[in-house]
């Protein structure tokens, strides 16, 4: 086993998931890069980013979340068993259901509904101008 630099519950959860999607080492190709962005000589001069293909899915992960090259080992390998169990479980995956979920949030109001909201608030407004009327009968202010 790989030692990240992650407690041993995270390492033995992701092993977990591994062995659960058939991931196998072997079937890793693993490279370093040199990463870009923030992070002064450190990133500049050593090579913290991490690339991983996945043979039999070819499924391509490159993670340089972290100025440590092991945690960036880490964070990739669980990015691409998430890419995995996403292929193999498709619509039934919590990250898919999450994005539908925003789509369905984001989509534009059906031009019904908007009519319906615009006629509530039609309403609001003819009781919000009763309510003026009769202020100026009896002189509140």
């Amino acid at each position: 086993m790989i030692d990240f630099g992650v407690s041993p519950e995270k390492q033995k959860e992701l092993s977990g998931k591994m062995q659960k999607f058939g991931i196998k080492e072997s079937d890793i190709i693993e490279n370093f890069i040199r990463s870009a962005g923030p992070g002064g000589q450190n990133v500049n001069k050593t090579s913290t980013a991490v690339y991983l293909k996945h043979l039999p899915t070819g499924i391509e992960v490159k993670c340089q979340n972290t100025r440590s090259q092991s945690l960036n080992r880490y964070f990739a390998r669980k990015i691409l068993v998430q890419k995995i169990e996403d292929q193999i479980l498709g619509r039934l995956s919590s990250e898919k259901q999450k994005i539908e979920k925003i789509k369905r949030q984001k989509r534009k109001r059906s031009k019904r509904a908007k009519e319906k909201t615009l006629a509530l608030k039609k309403q609001k407004s003819e009781i919000k101008k009763s309510r003026k009327h009769i202020k100026e009968l009896y002189n509140i202010v």
